[in-house]
Order: C-alpha cells, then structure tokens, then sequence
C-alpha cells in the first residue's frame, strides 16, 4: 500500500521513529553484562569461520569490524567476546518491545527480523525491510500532545521506559514520515552523545525535518554495497543528491529495490503505517483452598484450565503448539515456583493428548516427592499457531507410514525426559571431527526419501560411529610379543593398521595435533583411534560398521 503525494505530510499527522540501534548486539550484552567492558561482537554462526555482524565501540578500536571472521578478529584481539544470536530469539526480542511500545501508542510497526536461516555458508543477518533493519519501530505520535505536556516528552518517557525496563538504549524522533524519521534516527545513533536530551529529536514543521533529511549521508540508507559505492563514483554523498539524480532509467541502471528509494527520496511516495496486531497468549491460574498432593485431583484441575484455553485457540482459528505450567507450592518459598514447558508432536486441539503428555512429565516429580507441601496455585499459558490446511483435511490421503504416530511418540518422550531429550545430528563446516558436526533439536521427522538403487548393486557404506567422548586407551607397550591388544583379549590382537592421518589445527583457541589409525582386530572390528602428539596418549575415538 502507498500514498502518493503528500497528503500525510500535514502537521497534524505526526510519526515517531524508535531506534534501538544493534539490537543484537545489545540483546546479547543485556544477557552477558559483564562484557560490556570488553570487545564484543555478534557473529552469524559460533564457528571460527563465522562472520561477525555486529561490533561495539571497544572492539573497532581494536580494529575488529563486521565482515571479518571470528578467527581473524580473534588474532587482533584474544580477549574478544562473541556469540550469535538466532533470527527467532531476535524476532521473539522484537514482539516483546513493540509490546512495551504499545503503552504509548496503540499504532507500533516494526521491523521483523527473519526467522528462516537455512545455511551457515551465507551470511546468517536477519533480513531487513527496504527502510530499516530489527530494531527500528514506527508508532503514531499524532494526538498525544493532548495527553502529555508535549511531543518531547512523551519521547523522552519511551526512551527513559525502554533503558529502565528493558534494559536497552535507544533513539526517539518524531517528524512527518517514515524515511525522515528513519535516517534521522540512524544519523543520530552513528554519533552517539554523552547527553540524553541529545538522542530524542522532535520536528515541529515538516520543513525541518525535510532539510534535516537532505543533508543526511547516503550511507544511512540501507542501500547494496555495489549500488553505493557507484553512487559515491557519481559524486552522490548525500540524500539531496541522490534525490537529484533523474528518475528515468534508476532501475534500469541499478535495481528495483534503489529505484523506490529514490522516488521516497524525491517524495513521489510514501509509506504508511503498517501495524503488527499481536494476540495476548490464552491463559488461565487457579488457586486451591488446600495444597494438593494427589497427581489425578491435579490433573482434572488442569484439564479444566486447558479446556478454556483450547476453547479461546478455536475461536482464533489456531491450535496448541506449546505449553507453559507454572505451579506454586506451599513449603516452597526459598526455591520459588516451578514451571514446566511442553510441546505436542504437532500443534493440536486434543484435550486427551495433551493431558497424557502433562501426566508423563508430572508423574516422576509426583513419585519421587518432590512437591513439598502440596500444589497451592496453578498457572497455564498456551502458545497458538495457525491450522494449515491438510489439518483441516478431512480426506487427506494417508501414506503407509504413519509419521503422526512417530511424531507422537517424541512429544511423550520429550514429556517424559524433556525438550533435549530428541536430538539428531547436524553436518556442518570445520577441520577438526568434533566440529564436523553438532547436536540440535528433532522438531519434525521428515517424509522418507530412498535413494533409488541400480540393478546388481551390491556395495555397503561403511558407519563411523564416533565416541561423544574419546576413550582413554592404555600406553602402547614398545614390544608387542601377542600384538596391539587394543580392544582387550575379547577382540584379539590388531591384524592391520591403516595409517597415520594427521590432522592438526585449534591454533585460535588450543592446539591440536591427532595421528588417526584404522586397526583391524583378529575378530573383525574395525576402530578409528588416534594418538595425541601433545598429550602422549592413546585414545578411541569410534568403530567403523
């Protein structure tokens, strides 16, 4: 949706901007405050290759800036902090604030962040809209100079609100439209004051904020590097020259995306206000007149509490995805109350699914008397998701697999040990074994997809099993008179070795220097065992099937 023209460029019509400048980077100092006297910096992956995204002010004067991988950045400076922050974390950072903006104004729109991050070899920053990145907030200032004694304040209490309550630092200008606000915001952020009444900006005519944003730098704008840097060619510094440019061939010559930049630029467009509506979680609390001891009392308790929650997830058209219990005890008062999470194999309306599931993970607290005395209130949040259509299906084909069966088979394992308790391996990029891959969540089983086999085909591929552990093997005798007994004299003497493969590396953090043997043993075992030059030591590090 557009507006052309001007028409709500009136002083009536009055748009703040809040920038919450590196909001990654600021999230991950709010949960590591003791970094924040040290280089820190945001990486796309916690690999040595990853790159970083984000930097503070400690670190680009060790001359760590973003594009440089965590290695690099680690030989100009060894006490550098880093740590990645994934899209979905971000994006959850995001509704939470514009949450918390919502008290100000009811019109927020936000920058979302992108939640869809599939490889690790391409640059992991969440994506970002054509104005802005996660971080940046549009809310609708017009009429709260009713409310307060000014725009001035009521930007002033958003910026104070959001460093006492959240904890994070951030611009506030209030002008006419979304790219005047918008690189006002950024210009300000890039040269950051001492001063507090220095990062609130309020335009009074839309004049103002219209010359502001002319002499504004071109860099502000979050054009490609390619298009910019033809641009500063051009001798085109700022957003009046870029504005002076002519329209005709700007896409042609360059893309879509710099083409409506160019015409917000000379005001041919502009945007409106698209606000996010956000739906309170369904939640339900219940206290009991006595402390509840009895694990089935309980649970009909629950049942009734999430049969109101299923029945507000209907009205919306969504389905239980998660749940959050919350119980409070009556001798519990040093520890606090306990809370539980739980996720169905997929999201569900099922009262009885869910109820086994609450049953598995409450029966072994219940068992080994770890209630203390008694269950005195009960909290349940449920968190929705939309019902696609094949749950909607009433014929939907089914194959001979049954993946909900499995899928429900997870969910009460995870009931029953916890959400890590189902993981899989993952491939990935590095040099050493252990970093050839990593431990995440199953979530979903994926359709089977077999590979199609060839008419006489009679070749195996062999397994490496690898050890999560190595295992510390005895010193290897220099004279061997009944052979490398390796595995012990169940297994027999090592009939043949495959060998050595040298692998060495960890100069960024320790170390590592590995010769890797295949040892056949007489009773057929194939182990993949290595010797550590560093540490004189024999270990196993797996079997090959």
């Amino acid at each position: 949706m557009e507006s052309h023209g001007n028409t709500k460029s009136s002083a009536s019509y009055r748009m703040a901007c809040v920038n919450i400048a590196k909001l990654p980077l600021q999230l991950l100092l709010r949960e590591n405050p003791d970094w924040r006297r040290h280089p820190v910096a945001v990486l796309d992956r916690n690999k040595p290759q990853g790159r970083i995204l984000w930097v503070n002010a400690h670190a680009r004067r060790k001359r760590i800036l973003p594009g440089l991988t965590y290695a690099a950045a680690l030989s100009l400076c060894g006490s550098l902090r880093a740590r990645d922050v994934p899209g979905p974390r971000i994006e959850k950072a995001i509704e939470t604030l514009a949450r918390h903006l919502r008290r100000y104004t009811p019109v927020v729109e936000a920058v979302r962040a992108d939640k869809t991050i599939k490889t690790a070899k391409k640059t992991r920053r969440p994506k970002a809209d054509e104005l802005g990145e996660p971080g940046i907030f549009w809310l609708n200032a017009s009429g709260l100079d009713r409310i307060y004694d000014s725009l001035a304040q009521w930007a002033q209490t958003i910026r104070t609100s959001m460093a006492r309550l959240e904890g994070l630092e951030c611009v506030v200008v209030v002008g006419f439209s979304k790219l005047g606000t918008y690189v006002i915001s950024k210009e300000i952020a890039a040269t950051p004051s001492a001063s507090n009444k220095s990062q609130v900006c309020v335009f009074d005519e839309p004049s103002q904020e219209e010359n502001a944003t002319k002499r504004a730098p071109l860099q502000l704008l979050a054009l490609v590097p390619t298009v910019r840097d033809t641009l500063t060619k051009l001798g085109v510094h700022t957003l009046s020259d870029f504005a002076d440019l002519p329209p005709e061939g700007m896409e042609r010559r360059f893309d879509q995306k710099t083409a409506r930049l160019h015409r917000l630029a000379r005001g041919e467009i502009e945007l409106p206000l698209e606000p996010r509506l956000f739906e309170e979680s369904p939640r339900q609390k219940v206290h009991l007149d006595y402390a509840e001891k009895d694990l089935s009392r309980l649970l009909k308790t629950i049942g009734r509490l999430l049969e109101e929650v299923l029945k507000t997830l209907t009205e919306r058209h969504q389905a239980l995805a998660e749940l959050q219990l919350t119980f409070v005890f009556e001798d519990d008062e040093s520890s606090g109350p306990s809370t539980e999470h739980l996720r169905p194999a997929v999201p569900t309306l099922d009262l009885v699914q869910l109820l086994d599931l609450i049953h598995l993970r409450l029966e072994q607290r219940f068992s080994a008397g770890k209630i203390g005395g008694g269950v005195t209130d009960v909290f349940l949040n449920a968190g929705g998701q939309q019902l696609d259509s094949e749950q909607l299906d009433l014929f939907a084909e089914t194959p001979p697999r049954d993946l909900a069966a499995a899928e429900r088979a997870l969910a009460r394992i995870r009931a029953e040990l916890g959400n890590h308790a189902v993981v899989r391996a993952k491939l990935g990029e590095g040099h050493l074994p252990n970093a050839l891959f990593s431990w995440e969540l199953f979530e979903k089983i994926p359709p089977a997809r077999p590979r199609e086999a060839f008419a006489g085909e009679k070749s195996w591929t062999l397994v490496r099993r690898i050890f999560s552990r190595p295992v510390l093997l005895p010193a290897r005798p220099r004279h061997e008179p009944d052979g490398w007994m390796l595995r012990g004299l169940e297994q027999g003497p090592v009939i043949r070795v495959l060998g050595p493969y040298i692998i060495s590396g960890g100069w960024w953090h320790r170390p590592i220097q590995r010769e890797y043997h295949f040892a056949e043993t007489q009773k057929g075992e194939i182990l993949w065992a290595y010797y550590d030059r560093f540490r004189r030591r024999w270990f196993l590090h797996g079997v090959v099937q």
